[in-house]
């Protein structure tokens, strides 16, 4: 017999066959995806630095505003030299702003050599300003002072990424000064041109300062989550020795009296003395004290005192810099030990995913009883979009849920666009 020839699919009627290797292609990722997938300080330090950048690539639009606002028509050579030169000005801006922010989260100083020759070539567009406008008799031309004004000034915003508002403030009147001078030389009269190097002294000044204020609050937000994650490490560090204090505190006089009844009795088996196997058998009785009280360590340390829950979600969300508010807490003590314990496994579940699964700033809690039930609902904001709040596959809530159809409870999960809410539900008596 032949080999079989081998099956291949017939497209439908009327539909055309699709190339196979384009079936396994996945869906491309948006920019919004992208976007919602960084951290709220990623998301400032973008937004600062793309700022920076755009404010510097319209230079060379603002010098072909600067030469429509000409009194007449400019010579082309130094007119071609001032829209040149705005290109490189911007282009070396933001060389020095990218070389500002990496100095600045290093804690280091501006690099001189980009600064130098961002400022070279701001001067040489000023000079070719200051020739194209205020030649051929163009007295009283107000696109002077602009011309020596919008270069530099350029760049001493992109210097503002590290420089700090002392340094910033000299070099903006130094601006200001060369404005009015320019402007002077150009035909201006001396009040005149005192007073657009004044006004341009405070403009530049205001632009500059409101780009550094804006990279002193992305400093203050990148040190407020740093500060954040560190607050969680240190409540977990203080939970762990809570837990090594306890736990040394009922093992160590039992081992201690191990290790010393472990040395008599060598010593008297050494003797051959009857009394060694007394010391063997409470060497014995020690170690089944010992797992004993370990046990009971480990039953409590997991036990969940609704109350005690409640207090610590309170303190680790609150260390985490989210406001948390806690009503009915004073029912908690009442509740049957079950409904307290399932309870309890609810909030830890609870303030677990308002840690891991958002950027919430503030969560309430809530625990009601009436009706022959008691209801605990946990809210919280700061739910990204496209997150499930914790409730997909796999996590926590599948367990806890579990747990509580056993207990003849239930555990029910809503969003309301930012906002995510959990309810747990226990009959008064419910058990484990």
């Amino acid at each position: 017999m032949g080999t079989p020839p081998l099956s291949r699919s017939v497209p439908a009627p009327g539909r055309r066959s699709r190339p196979e290797r384009y079936g396994s292609m996945t869906a491309v990722p948006t920019v919004s995806r992208w976007w919602r997938s960084r951290s709220a300080p990623q998301r400032l330090d973008l937004y600062t630095r793309w700022s920076f950048y755009g404010y510097l690539a319209m230079l060379p639009l603002l010098a072909l505003a600067v030469l429509g606002s000409a009194a007449g028509p400019a010579p082309r050579l130094p007119v071609t030299l001032f829209l040149a030169g705005s290109v490189a000005t911007a282009a070396g801006g933001i060389v020095v702003t990218r070389s500002g922010f990496a100095a600045h989260r290093r804690g280091d100083e501006l690099p001189p050599g980009p600064v130098l020759a961002a400022f070279t070539a701001a001067g040489v567009t000023a000079a070719a300003g200051v020739w194209a406008f205020s030649s051929d008799g163009q007295e009283l031309n107000a696109a002077v002072p602009w011309s020596v004004a919008l270069p530099l000034g350029m760049v001493l915003t992109a210097c503002s990424t590290a420089w700090t508002t002392r340094q910033l403030s000299p070099h903006a009147v130094t601006i200001g000064v060369l404005s009015g001078f320019a402007s002077h030389l150009a035909g201006s009269p001396a009040a005149a041109a005192a007073a657009q190097g004044l006004a341009l002294t405070v403009a530049a000044l205001g632009v500059v300062l409101a780009f550094r204020f804006s990279v002193w609050v992305l400093d203050v937000v990148v040190e407020m989550d740093r500060t954040r994650g560190v607050q969680l490490q240190l409540a977990v560090a203080e939970e762990r020795l809570r837990f090594a204090r306890d736990l040394h505190d009922v093992m160590g006089r039992n081992l201690s009296a191990i290790a010393v009844k472990s040395q008599l009795a060598g010593e008297l088996v050494r003797r051959s003395r009857p009394e060694a196997a007394d010391e063997v058998a409470d060497i014995h009785r020690l170690a089944e004290e010992s797992l004993r009280e370990v046990r009971e360590v480990v039953r409590g340390y997991r036990s969940t005192d609704l109350t005690s829950e409640l207090a610590g979600a309170r303190s680790v969300l609150r260390a985490a810099g989210v406001a948390c508010t806690v009503q009915g807490e004073d029912d908690a003590g009442s509740l049957p030990e079950p409904v307290q314990a399932a309870l309890g496994w609810v909030v830890r579940e609870a303030v677990t995913n308002v840690l891991r699964h958002s950027v919430a700033g503030e969560c309430a809690i809530v625990l009601a009883r009436g009706g022959g039930e008691v209801r605990l609902t946990v809210t919280n904001d700061g739910v990204p979009a496209g997150s499930t709040g914790g409730a997909g596959p796999g996590s926590g809530l599948a367990g806890l849920r579990e747990r509580l159809a056993g207990a003849g409870g239930s555990l029910d999960t809503a969003r309301d666009g930012d906002r995510f809410c959990l309810t747990a539900t226990l009959p008064d008596g419910g058990t484990t």
